[in-house]
């Protein structure tokens, strides 16, 4: 299981991310439809962005998954996150309770 503060980049496009809640839905996590890898690691050559999984990720925005996984995107890029081909899913603010 992916630990709770690892970080990972795409090996496709430009997407950073820290896993902010982890679950082991995370081991088939990709960006862009490849899967991703630590920071630390060399891109696989190659690999292409499948355009399926090309809508992008949004920088400082946190997206989730059904299993309760969360992860805070640190660099946007044009891949989308997914778990297998599940795409993740855009995490909204909570609204702020209305102070009289």
């Amino acid at each position: 299981m992916i630990k709770t503060g690892t970080r990972l980049q795409s090996q496709v496009c430009d997407t950073q991310v820290i896993v902010v809640r982890s679950s082991d839905a995370l081991e088939d996590l990709r960006a862009g439809g490849a899967p991703m890898i630590p920071l630390d690691a060399e891109p696989a050559g190659g690999v292409d962005i499948d355009p399926a999984f090309s809508g992008g990720t949004v920088m400082g925005k946190r997206y989730v998954d059904d299993s309760g996984a969360e992860l805070l995107v640190t660099k946007a890029g044009a891949g989308s996150l997914s778990v297998g081909t599940t795409l993740l899913e855009q995490k909204t603010a909570k609204p702020l309770p209305a102070s009289d």
